[in-house]
């Protein structure tokens, strides 16, 4: 794995780091003093500078922070009318990632990246606070985002804003592309909703809880910026289940419990949906010993592991060849590269363009990388490529 970091300007470190976040929040939850995440939470909203985090007036595009429907959302609009018909101009609805439980959209990466966005695409985009994690749990991030859409869609708003209704895009990254695309599912079969995103574009998005055992999981169980048991940690929180399951989400048992019907296995068989290449030497974990212990546990997993709404992956191919054309992005090493991978799959299987774009030297959270002072060469290429066809393609 060969990743190029550049750091500007140049730095010169010379003191002792303190414990990593993670390990200060899980000190604080043992000494019952405050959830994990809380903790967590403020090292990561730092990614950026105070004025990038700031609302009002930035460079070229104007910043305001409004409610849609009762949900806080950050809009960025263009100084530039749009050059369809009648000064309409496109439009991007952005989820930010951090496993349902973190980040924001004044988080400096987010807030650059949308910037980007409006500038360059001469878009309007809107960037939503949905609840996070541990305060609320599913289907509440869903429904925040959900609502926030809805709104964002109704003629008069897009109007109001100068959208033209017919280039409206939905996007996010990881645990905000998992929301993206659950709730393009929903937009494209609710009749009472007039316009439909024209595009999805789902950055590394996971989109199944059910099988942390594929092989992007096997290869990249403990490699930053997400392992896999941190994963799990995540799914645990957004569905609002005890952490004691940790270890029963991670076990290939869950996959094989009875009340799971064979077609809901299929929808994420990796072992034909997934290319031989990504498939490489690696086997279903338990399956060749057969392994399908029954705890009794499973109960309380289940109902939201096969919600369509947590795990959009399991969808009918019905609702996925409604859905528009779409952009995946994975990367090599990630433990979430094959949900992104079998997506691609299903969704071309029912009939949806999709432009896949895979990156070799990729990691999860690159894009939050490619920005100063430090980024990775990757990251850069990762946004340039997503603007790219997002310029294209909306």
């Amino acid at each position: 794995m060969s990743l190029s970091l550049s750091i500007s300007p140049p730095i010169s470190l010379s003191f002792s780091p303190p414990p990593p976040p993670r390990l200060q929040g899980d000190l604080c939850q043992c000494l019952g003093l405050s959830h994990h995440i809380t903790v967590i939470r403020g090292p990561t909203l730092g990614l950026g500078s105070p004025g990038e985090m700031a609302g009002g007036q930035g460079g070229r595009v104007r910043v305001s922070d409004v409610d849609f429907d009762r949900v806080p959302v950050r809009v960025y609009e263009p100084p530039a009318a749009g050059g369809g018909e009648g000064g309409l101009r496109r439009a991007v609805m952005f989820y930010h990632g951090g496993g349902w439980a973190l980040g924001t959209t004044k988080m400096g990466s987010y807030d650059v990246l949308c910037r980007q966005m409006s500038d360059e695409l001469n878009a309007v985009v809107v960037s939503v606070e949905y609840r996070l994690a541990p305060e609320v749990h599913f289907p509440v991030q869903y429904e925040d985002c959900l609502a926030a859409a809805k709104h964002f869609l109704e003629p008069g708003i897009l109007g109001k804003l100068s959208v033209d209704p017919q280039r409206v895009a939905v996007s996010g990254d990881s645990a905000g592309g998992n929301l993206a695309a659950a709730v393009a599912q929903q937009i494209s079969v609710d009749d009472s909703v007039s316009v439909k995103f024209s595009v999805q574009a789902l950055i590394y998005p996971v989109l199944q809880g059910l099988d942390l055992n594929t092989p992007s999981h096997q290869q990249n169980h403990n490699i930053p910026m997400l392992h896999r048991s941190m994963m799990a940690r995540f799914w645990l929180l957004y569905l609002g289940v005890d952490t004691s399951l940790h270890p029963l989400l991670l076990s290939p048992s869950l996959l094989h419990h009875p009340s799971i019907p064979p077609s809901v296995r299929s929808h994420l068989n990796w072992t034909t949906l997934l290319p031989a290449k990504h498939i490489k030497h690696y086997k279903p974990v338990g399956m060749e010993t057969g392994s399908q212990e029954v705890t009794g546990q499973e109960g309380d997993l289940l109902p939201g592991l096969l919600d369509v709404r947590a795990a959009p992956l399991l969808a009918e191919q019905g609702v996925l060849g409604r859905t528009p054309r779409a952009y995946i992005l994975t990367c090599e090493y990630d433990v979430l590269r094959d949900d992104g991978l079998m997506y691609t799959r299903r969704l071309q299987d029912a009939g949806v363009a999709v432009s896949s774009h895979h990156y070799d030297d990729g990691f999860h959270g690159a894009f939050s990388f490619a920005h100063s002072p430090f980024y990775f060469d990757v990251g850069k290429r990762m946004i340039r490529g997503y603007m790219d066809w997002l310029q294209e393609n909306l």
